[in-house]
């Protein structure tokens, strides 16, 4: 997965956005949907990421 460009730490904020929204108890089902989708791939991003920044790191040592 290419990261270049790939913002974490607006990506964590967003994913503490959304929990926010998915925690209120006006948010319908429909919503929280759209963001659990939304989180799940933010999530993947963030892991290929933090990855991608270890075996850097590895070749460094």
């Amino acid at each position: 997965m290419n990261m270049e460009g790939f913002d974490y730490t607006a990506a964590i904020k967003r994913l503490e956005a959304i929990a926010a929204a998915v925690e209120d108890p006006r948010t319908g089902i429909d919503e929280m949907d759209k963001w659990i989708g939304e989180s799940d791939a933010l999530i993947e991003k963030c892991r290929a990421y933090l990855r991608e920044a270890r075996e850097k790191t590895d070749k460094l040592a």
